[in-house]
């Protein structure tokens, strides 16, 4: 199975090798997991390091404000973007029959092999029906699977809830699901991360702790981390 690195530290041990090529992923997580981080860690890294374009299509956040935040971890998307490395995407969700058509414009014009979808939650506020979502959600990852790109599509779990996303449908949809947990141990918080599964591949059955620090996220594979699932 050819892979391709995610660009975070740490990650691509626990997926024995790193992201499988042209997969759909899907980040799901609570608030305050640093899904957006690592959306744009995923594709800084892939354009910097490795000269792999990427887009990012957001529902919600303005790119602007995404790329300001970016800085902070000195990712500086404005130079990628002159490159043609990077293209960011702000579309609103109640627009989404003609989402399809655009993205697959830009992913051609840039030659895109990375795609982070930011988030797919947000579609649920203007379609009800979720057999309606489920398609909406099936079609831009076919086209995205077609275009032959690795994609990270975001989608949010409403706190307390035993799902794995807010509409029950992604998870179902994506090839593969990557958790991001942000849980109270005791006297403080402690994020941790669990490869939930990994299709056509083996992967680390265990929850390992990460961190977001200067240089944004790394995850440390060596060790375990305890929630209360």
């Amino acid at each position: 199975m050819e892979r391709i690195r995610s660009g975070i530290p740490g990650l691509d041990k626990l997926l024995k090798g790193g992201i499988p090529k042209n997969q759909i992923i899907l980040l799901t997580g609570t608030s305050g997991t640093g899904k957006t981080i690592f959306c744009s860690q995923y594709l800084w890294t892939g354009a910097k390091k490795w000269k792999e374009p990427g887009v990012y299509l957001s529902f919600e956040e303005p790119a602007e404000k995404i790329k300001e935040s970016a800085k902070n971890f000195g990712w500086d998307f404005n130079k990628l973007e002159k490159k043609g490395m990077i293209s960011f995407m702000r579309y609103d969700p109640y627009r989404i029959e003609d989402v399809i058509d655009i993205l697959e414009s830009t992913v051609r014009e840039i030659n895109a092999k990375r795609v982070a979808i930011d988030s797919i939650s947000a579609l649920g506020l203007y379609v009800k029906d979720r057999a309606e979502l489920r398609r909406l959600i099936f079609d831009l990852s076919f086209l995205l699977r077609r275009l032959g790109c690795t994609t990270i599509l975001v989608s949010e779990i409403v706190p307390g809830s035993k799902g794995l996303s807010r509409y029950g449908v992604e998870e179902f949809v994506a090839d593969s699901v990557i958790v991001l947990y942000y849980e109270r141990l005791e006297s403080q918080f402690i994020r941790a991360i669990q490869i939930w599964k990994l299709r056509g591949s083996s992967h680390s059955q265990k929850i390992h702790p990460y961190r977001i620090g200067r240089a944004g996220i790394t995850v440390l594979p060596e060790e375990e981390a305890f929630i209360q699932k």
